[in-house]
């Protein structure tokens, strides 16, 4: 029983985690290569695309998606999808994807150049290249060189927060159990209920 309660526990929290770290803005110091625009019809990972609502016609199953195509401190390839997310989930109120192309189309650099252009692009999501996923780009701006470290202060304050949420919810809890739920079932096995 007691490895069952820890299991369940152990996949809340992994769940929970892995929410969080979808959801919450990451910040990635990268060089844009080349932005381009693409057909999409989102089938087995629609979860992980925005939705289809937002300025368009929700009833056609494909649809044009900006992407940006970029390459990390670590010549790593890193391609960011770039949609609107309106009024829908995660709450970024995106509305500005048109402008927000041509600012990463404006900041191309290519590994030859003398003085090459990074960038900070604050994103939500993951890059999954098996299943075709790709973080949503949410901003741009230009970065002071290849090492610049960005606090994510919205994630910080955000997250001690939850924390202090769910402190306060498992105290009362364990108040309330102390309280009304252990005396009664320590009546009933002792046979006075």
């Amino acid at each position: 029983m007691v490895y069952a309660k820890w299991g369940f526990w152990g996949l809340f929290w992994l769940v929970v985690v892995a929410f969080f770290h979808y959801t919450l803005p990451q910040h990635d110091v990268v060089r844009i290569t080349d932005t381009y625009e693409k057909r999409v019809d989102p089938g087995s990972n629609a979860l992980f695309w925005s939705n289809a609502d937002t300025g368009s016609d929700p009833t056609t199953p494909s649809r044009d998606v900006f992407f940006i195509q970029t390459f990390q401190t670590n010549d790593k390839p890193m391609i960011y999808r770039n949609e609107d997310t309106g009024w829908g989930w995660p709450p970024y109120f995106k509305f500005d994807t048109s402008n927000l192309q041509a600012e990463a189309s404006d900041l191309l650099s290519k590994k030859s150049d003398t003085n090459a252009q990074w960038v900070v692009i604050t994103h939500y999501g993951w890059r999954n290249e098996f299943f075709s996923i790709f973080p949503n780009a949410v901003g741009i701006k230009p970065a002071d060189g290849p090492d610049q470290t960005t606090i994510p202060w919205f994630n910080i304050v955000f997250l001690t927060v939850f924390a202090a949420f769910a402190w306060g919810i498992r105290v009362r809890w364990k108040r309330f159990r102390a309280n009304r739920i252990d005396p009664v079932i320590e009546d009933w096995t002792e046979g006075r209920g």
